[in-house]
């Protein structure tokens, strides 16, 4: 059970950020303070989580100095978490969009949305030890900003728009920033349809890592066969080989409820030619077609009225027999955390409710939520991944002794494991717990770690003043 324990806020904080080069330490030594009492309360203000004037002031003095800045802030986690990185991993990529509002006045903020909002676009790479599903922590990250009034009646010609910055270029930014990896590790870098481009593909071969990718585009041309015959994907996957089915249980989402679907598995092997529009930067590489495995998912007899289950997934790893391709599958499926870990930063640290007027401050504000969703999030991960884990070994002492306190009728909370903590957290925040009720959402689950880390802040003042 090595390397699953969890640290204490303070020593938390000091691997995190104590390496931060913020121009002075006594900057770094104010971020450690601001990200404890960030940690002990991640959802409530900037006020109420530094109690003292003097200490709001600092903080808000730290956030204004131009050194204190998003990568400055967030780096030292990225490169700890890739120093952490054994035997194969995933790293878990997608974007997010933080929209602050559009009544406030943000200094050098963007658009969002179709320019009704205003902010900016995040996009994060988690990494995961893909043997256990053991959340490492994020891996690498970037934010962009939308032009504002992009929009225009002028249609913008398609060699003009590769040749601008764009969106997409996110995904190989943060590619190439995380890089190869080291000696003894694999990176499998798992991604939906937004990275299904030519340019990531070149990127991830020239980071000698491999990938799990949701095809974009059913109409798109392929090259398939001995004879690299040229035709669309669409009409290439009847040809697909049937390798054997399984069940997967579908979680409720809005308007659909929770269902087994039973889903058929199929192979083939193609080539992604080269399209003709591409960056600069492709354009140089002169890349021949890329190879690359093709897995379709389909479910067989889905219930009327319910849109099937259909996958087609691109994939560099070698795929001989079923079990090969339920694996791939099961690395796909994964992708959900990034979501999940998407829900920490604006639920769970309300970080889109935050009140600085300037993009900048904005920015390194979120350097530092990042980092707090990410230690939020690694506590869930556990708890589904390692459940029966004895609690006592992943969970602060003080957190079990308040949990006693504030949960009523609960007595032997040394016993417990660290998934039926987590449940009695959840209950904290009105989760009732019931066979049928399934796991706690976010809101519960906040509203349960405010309550237990007020118990916490208490206990933690009494002692420093016995």
């Amino acid at each position: 059970m090595e390397g699953i324990e969890m640290q204490s806020v303070t020593e938390w904080a000091q691997l995190n950020f104590g390496s931060c080069d913020l121009g002075d330490k006594r900057r770094t030594k104010r971020l450690m303070q601001v990200a404890q009492q960030f940690a002990n309360n991640p959802s409530a203000s900037f006020p109420d989580q530094n109690e003292l004037w003097k200490d709001l002031k600092a903080a808000y003095r730290l956030f204004d100095c131009d050194q204190v800045t998003f990568e400055a802030i967030a780096r030292p986690h990225w490169q700890s978490t890739r120093s952490q990185a054994q035997g194969r991993c995933l790293v878990i990529g997608d974007t997010t969009e933080f929209d602050f509002g559009k009544n406030r006045q943000i200094e050098d903020i963007g658009e969002t949305g179709n320019g009704s909002g205003q902010g900016f676009l995040l996009h994060n790479a988690l990494m995961v030890r893909a043997e256990t599903e053991e959340l490492i922590g994020v891996a690498g990250q970037t934010i962009y900003y939308r032009r504002k009034g992009r929009k225009t009646t002028r249609k913008e010609h398609t060699f003009q728009r590769m040749n601008r910055s764009r969106e997409s270029e996110v995904w190989g930014k943060v590619i190439d920033d995380i890089g190869p990896p080291a000696d003894g590790v694999e990176y499998v870098h798992v991604f939906d349809r937004g990275a299904d481009n030519f340019e990531v593909y070149c990127r991830l071969l020239r980071t000698s890592s491999d990938w799990v990718i949701r095809a974009a585009k059913l109409n798109r041309y392929i090259l398939c066969g001995e004879t690299e015959e040229r035709i669309q994907l669409k009409d290439y996957l009847p040809q697909l080989k049937p390798l054997g089915q399984y069940t997967l249980s579908l979680r409720a989402r809005p308007g659909q409820a929770a269902r087994e679907a039973l889903l058929e598995v199929r192979l083939g092997q193609i080539k992604i030619p080269r399209p003709q529009h591409v960056s600069p930067w492709v354009r140089g590489l002169k890349q021949p077609p890329i190879a690359t495995n093709v897995i379709e998912v389909v479910e067989v007899d889905a219930p009327d009225g319910v849109a099937p289950v259909h996958w087609v997934l691109f994939t560099s790893l070698p795929v001989r027999m079923f079990e090969d391709a339920w694996q791939i599958i099961g690395y796909y499926e994964q992708r959900w955390l990034v979501e999940e870990y998407h829900k920490a930063l604006k639920t769970g640290c309300c970080s889109e409710s935050r009140q600085f007027q300037a993009a900048c401050r904005l920015e390194a504000l979120v350097g530092l939520t990042s980092v707090v969703a990410a230690r939020l999030l690694k506590l869930k991960s556990l708890a589904r991944t390692k459940p029966d884990t004895p609690a006592q070994r992943v969970v602060p002492k003080v957190w079990l002794e308040m949990l006693k306190l504030a949960r009523k009728g609960l007595t032997r909370v040394h016993d417990l494991t660290v998934g039926q903590f987590y449940r009695e957290v959840a209950k904290l925040g009105g989760f009732l717990g019931r066979k049928h009720d399934g796991n706690p959402g976010w809101i519960t689950i906040w509203r349960g770690w405010e309550k237990l880390n007020a118990f916490v802040y208490v206990a933690t003042k009494l002692k420093l003043t016995q």
